[in-house]
């Protein structure tokens, strides 16, 4: 009997049926030679401080570090999993083969790993690793099995990032919450979230410590083309303005005309950072509900694996692309123009060396009937992407004009696009803010249409000042935020150069998102509308912490990268652990030197609130008493009859007495379908 191991029960369900294992038992399927059961995701866990020690139970300064001489696991305590985990164990004893079915992925090896070491697994065990969970992909899967063993080292690099963290995690939350924290408060130290708070605590102070500085940048229109003067900008406004007065005497001359045609290739297909940072730009979504919503679109085989860090396909999904845009047929217009000759084999898009466990998030061709709201709204984004990834690319005219007034020299610069290639499928405002790079300044600057100019040419032209007043650093979005924890943060506008980062980035791309979230639950960084502010706890959690590798995201992001050299069978798991026993050795001895009394007090949203409203001086002001919060439809009454309330249909919004003739209607291209009750209770005005 073979055993296949699911992280869940919907991916259970699936392979079952595609292996005939029809009958359904308490915990698992059985039939046709198989039996099929799932954990929850994680069922294991390391073991706590208390398991290893009774003196590590009780926290005190004394007990650290805490360094078990050997890791162990346990299970997680909760009835449905030791239930479940029962049912796994009984199966795999009287099991001939086991098979590993879990999510292809670091995490996802980690979490079978456990479970089967736990169970005292005897028999051989191969692995199922698929990138969706179609059943042409399940099928291809099971036909070409691998052995476990192949993928031991991905095993080792998942369990050294779990003892890693408990390392660091436990023993400096312990120390600085024992030696900084207020009675009562717990300071959340870890691996990746306290130089991720040492990003948004940096940005923060650059912008308060910013100083404006005005500086003056000399113009001039000819045949109204707007010429910038190609020398520094003017520091007095004085300085300017006696160039303005002497240009103004002279003529302008045309020096130098060229024209030089251009490409634009097509924006590279998503990966997981780069599709969080997309619709936290274009929908304003977090990156946890990103997430969420590409891990549903996944397990409803629409997509392909979402927790990637690559923009590139393997070579071998070449001969997939056709028949994949061929089954797209919601978007058969878009795709006919691609499928009317071969398609290339553009280096840009498939590419061995950049791809390792999983490729680029793509669709799988499956038909999207049954989604809608938000997860229609990603899908199409993703559909997109991989359509227009298979487009022309977009060719342009560059048009450079150089110009002189005595001895001040001016520049011009202009682009046509002769055959927008890709971006007609972007002609909607609103799908051409996915399509650009917001990056590419070269796509911002030199846009406009610039009238025909000879070499030789001269006549009067209008000089004048502009000033230019320097800005700060922009606070993080959750969008720029996971951009600079990809790239350890640095600024990288090239995509080329932020794949050539991607290793030495902080967190994974699967991780990040909780790790962002965990940042919000512990109050150390709040929202302000789409801004990401570090409250005061987490200003001086920063400040309080003298050990740089503990809060520098370029030492954290090294230190990744040891990670993924372990992945690859290049560093030794056992000096990885090495290096962060004696990292949290020194640490504590650092910390309780300090005989400074600092105290950490992590504030409440509301004392937050209370504290900026009293530093702006203004008083309390009585609340007003707010109407109750529109959550359902419900709620909303019909605008026609005043009887009915709001109720959805298939195709438009309508009224619950419909029945006695109430002929309220909205449909949803007046009115979306995923429309919250209370927008809608606007919209209609009731």
């Amino acid at each position: 009997m073979k055993l296949c191991i699911t992280e869940k029960p919907s991916v259970a369900k699936d392979i079952a049926a595609i292996l005939g294992a029809s009958s359904r038992h308490d915990g698992y399927y059985e039939g046709n030679g198989y039996r099929v059961t799932w954990t929850f995701g994680h069922l294991c866990c390391l073991l706590e401080p208390h398991d290893y020690s009774p003196q590590w139970k009780r926290w005190a300064l004394s007990s650290l570090p805490m360094l078990p001489a050997k890791f162990d696991i346990k299970l997680i305590e909760d009835d449905g999993i030791k239930r479940q985990f029962k049912v796994i164990e009984s199966l795999i004893k009287n099991a001939d083969e086991v098979i590993n079915c879990g999510d292809a992925g670091q995490e996802g090896e980690l979490i079978q790993r456990w479970v089967m070491k736990l169970a005292d697994t005897k028999c051989p065990v191969s692995r199922l690793w698929i990138s969706s969970l179609t059943d042409e992909s399940i099928r291809e899967g099971f036909k070409e099995l691998k052995p476990q063993t192949d993928y031991d080292k991905l095993f080792y690099a998942g369990l050294s990032r779990a003892i890693g963290d408990w390392i660091l995690g436990l023993n400096a939350t312990r120390l600085y919450t024992l030696k900084y924290s207020a009675p009562g408060h717990v300071l959340s130290i870890g691996r990746v979230q306290t130089p991720t708070l040492a990003l948004i605590v940096k940005r923060q102070k650059e912008i308060a410590e910013f100083v404006p500085k005005d500086s003056w940048e000399l113009h001039t229109l000819y045949h109204d083309a707007n010429f910038t003067y190609t020398g520094d900008r003017f520091e007095k406004e004085a300085d300017g303005q006696s160039a303005v007065d002497v240009v103004a005497e002279l003529p302008l001359e045309i020096t130098y005309v060229a024209k030089k045609k251009g490409r634009e290739a097509p924006p590279r297909l998503f990966d997981l950072t780069s599709l969080q940072v997309e619709c936290n730009k274009k929908f304003a979504w977090t990156a946890d509900q990103t997430l969420r919503l590409i891990q549903s679109l996944y397990e409803k085989k629409l997509t392909t694996y979402p927790r990637v860090d690559t923009t590139y396909l393997s070579d071998d999904i070449y001969p997939k692309i056709a028949p994949t845009l061929r089954k797209m047929t919601p978007y058969a217009t878009l795709t006919e123009p691609i499928l009317a000759k071969p398609i290339p084999k553009s280096k840009k898009i498939f590419d061995n060396s950049k791809v390792t466990d999983h490729h680029a998030i793509i669709p799988t061709g499956q038909s999207p009937v049954g989604i809608e709201g938000d997860e229609k709204r990603l899908y199409h984004l993703i559909a997109m992407r991989f359509i227009a990834a298979f487009y022309p690319d977009c060719i342009f005219e560059g048009t450079t004009v150089m110009a002189k007034s005595g001895d001040y020299e001016f520049k011009a610069t202009g682009k046509v696009i002769i055959d927008p290639g890709w971006r007609t499928l972007y002609k909607s405002n609103d799908e051409k803010d996915s399509a650009e790079n917001s990056d590419d300044k070269d796509n911002q600057e030199g846009s406009s249409l610039l009238p025909v100019f000879h070499e030789g040419e001269s006549g009067p032209h209008k000089p004048f000042l502009a000033k230019k007043t320097s800005q700060p650093p922009k606070y993080y979005t959750e969008g720029t935020l996971l951009r600079a924890m990809e790239t350890a943060g640095r600024t990288v506008d090239s995509e080329e150069l932020r794949e050539a980062m991607k290793d030495n980035g902080i967190g994974r791309p699967s991780t990040r998102a909780a790790i962002i979230e965990t940042l919000f639950k512990r109050r150390y960084i709040y929202r302000d509308r789409k801004n990401i502010m570090a409250s005061q706890a987490g200003i001086d959690l920063i400040a309080t912490i003298n050990e740089e590798l503990l809060k520098s995201a370029k030492l954290t992001g090294i230190w990744e990268n040891k990670l993924r050299q372990i992945e690859r069978g290049s560093y030794s798991p056992a000096m990885f652990i090495r290096e962060i026993s004696e990292l949290i050795r020194q640490i504590v001895l650092n910390v309780l030197s300090d005989n400074s009394n600092r105290r950490i007090v992590t504030e409440s949203e509301e004392d937050r609130k209370k504290a900026a409203k009293a530093a702006k001086g203004g008083e309390e002001k009585p609340k007003k008493v707010r109407a109750p919060r529109v959550t359902k439809l419900e709620q909303v009454v019909c605008p026609v009859c005043g009887k009915g309330h709001i109720v959805k249909g298939r195709a438009a919004f309508g009224c619950s007495e419909f029945r006695s003739g109430c002929t309220f209607r909205l449909s949803f291209e007046e009115c979306p379908a995923d429309t919250t009750p209370a927008r809608l209770k606007k919209k209609i005005g009731k």
